[in-house]
């Protein structure tokens, strides 16, 4: 009878280890599931991160090389260069460090976002229907404090002593005014009541070129202010 018994339980204590074993595949899956989008969320802003270096470092190396190019050879076009790449190298540092500004600020307020798999200027997806109007208030405020921090940058390490560094501090300066034109009147009438999603999406065709126009004229005139 004993032996009967052992021969009828060795079935079960297979089943048993075989649905133990099911268990753990499936609770270590989940795991890795539950890991993975955390993973693949810190790979997309590291990419983010890797492409705006890269942007970073070419437009001040083509400035840098045009300006070197300017100073050594006196040539009217090595000037002109110097100055259109100086223009750009401003405008470029300007956005990207705004942009930056503009993640952290979300990141300090506690906002939920998400990374946009998308290479681009753009470092996150902001979730309106989860974050309050202080949270995008915080997240656009450090924006502007970014651009202003850049412009300072430039301001202390790269002297206006040519038509090019100039121009770099004159399109640091568009950038600035660039972002403040769209997004100034944005952060006002939302302090006042208005909601963030809809105010931006007033920000439209006419809006982005007429800010460009303004931008534009606020660089050159800096520019021929700093110019010695």
């Amino acid at each position: 009878m004993g032996s009967a018994a052992n021969e009828n339980d060795a079935p079960d204590v297979n089943e048993r280890v075989v649905d133990t074993a099911a268990e753990v595949v499936q609770d270590t899956a989940a795991t890795a599931s539950n890991k993975k989008p955390a993973l693949s969320r810190r790979l997309r802003l590291a990419k983010l991160a890797r492409t705006h270096a890269l942007v970073f470092l070419a437009a001040l190396s083509a400035f840098a090389a045009a300006d070197s190019w300017s100073a050594s050879s006196g040539l009217a076009i090595a000037g002109l260069l110097s100055i259109v790449t100086g223009a750009l190298a401003g405008l470029t540092i300007v956005t990207l460090i705004h942009e930056w500004f503009h993640y952290l600020g979300a990141r300090q307020s506690g906002a939920r976002y998400g990374i946009p798999s998308r290479q681009g200027l753009f470092l996150y997806d902001w979730d309106y229907s989860s974050n309050n109007v202080q949270q995008f208030l915080a997240m656009s405020v450090a924006g502007t404090i970014g651009g202003f921090l850049a412009v300072v940058l430039l301001w202390t390490s790269v002297p206006a002593d040519t038509w090019g560094r100039a121009a770099l501090r004159g399109g640091a300066i568009a950038g600035v005014v660039f972002a403040a034109y769209i997004e100034w009147p944005v952060i006002r009438r939302t302090r006042r009541g208005a909601d963030p999603l809809a105010e931006l999406s007033k920000i439209d065709q006419r809006v982005l070129s007429r800010s460009f126009m303004v931008a534009s004229v606020a660089g050159v005139v800096m520019t021929l202010i700093f110019v010695p």
